[in-house]
């Protein structure tokens, strides 16, 4: 496993990927543009979410312990006007970062996943918001003509993030056992299996890698490896072995 980006590390990312969000907004010819990558939503669909996102995550670090009930949102939605908007994405981010700084990365809090291999504190929370406004940054760039590569650091750690959080799970696998494994061409591979367990993932070595022998695996850069993930382009754009369909079967699955 690779060692977690430091907290401070997570919400310069979380405030630099936000700021590009909004460069995208701002860049946009209209809020009214559909995001490819977000079937029957608009721009500003996409920013309400965001910012939604963010005071939500805000108020549960504040306010709620582990095993909590999951809390209400409040309702609010994002101006609909450019600069407006642009403002209240803004204070949007730094209601969740000042409330991130101020609890550190220790306080516990509610959280919707499982804390097998991602706790439910603080620090979670800034790490998978990263993913978030990483991850949105790249559907709003694509609304605009002009989707970013995304950075390796960033990549990787969203791959592994994605892994812990949305993918370890106690849930049974419905299928057969199976084995998936991702190579990040920059970066290294992970393993997920699924089986009547649930799913977990581990980080596989390079002799792991070159040996293995899984159900199906796929080959690309992390950029690559991260936006399949989060179902932003389709797996024959990258390189494919094995069961062509467990990765389809995943997908459903989560």
């Amino acid at each position: 496993m690779t060692e977690h980006l430091p907290f401070p590390t997570l919400l310069r990312m979380i405030d630099e990927w936000s700021a590009a969000f909004r460069d995208a907004v701002a860049a946009a010819p209209s809020l009214d543009a559909e995001v490819p990558s977000c079937p029957g939503w608009t721009l500003y669909d996409l920013a309400n979410h965001l910012s939604e996102g963010d005071r939500f995550w805000a108020h549960i670090v504040r306010n709620t312990t582990p095993g909590d009930e999951r809390p209400g949102k409040d309702g609010l939605a994002a101006p609909r006007e450019r600069d407006a908007l642009i403002s209240w994405l803004a204070d949007s981010t730094e209601q969740l970062l000042s409330t991130l700084r101020e609890a550190g990365p220790e306080r516990g809090c509610w959280a919707w996943w499982e804390p097998l291999a991602s706790p439910h504190t603080a620090a979670a929370v800034a790490r998978r918001r990263v993913p978030e406004s990483l991850i949105h940054t790249y559907d709003a760039q694509l609304a605009s003509g002009n989707p970013q590569e995304l950075p390796t650091t960033e990549a990787v750690d969203a791959i592994e993030e994605f892994l812990a959080t949305v993918c370890t799970v106690t849930v049974p696998w419905p299928g057969e056992p199976a084995t998936m494994d991702y190579h990040a061409a920059e970066a290294g591979s992970w393993r997920q299996t699924v089986d009547a367990a649930g799913s977990r993932f581990t980080r596989l070595t390079a002799a792991e890698a070159a040996e293995s022998k899984p159900t199906a695996a796929v080959y690309g850069t992390a950029s690559e490896v991260a936006l399949l993930m989060y179902m932003r382009i389709p797996a024959d754009s990258l390189q494919t072995e094995g069961d062509a369909d467990l990765l389809q079967q995943l997908q459903n699955w989560g």
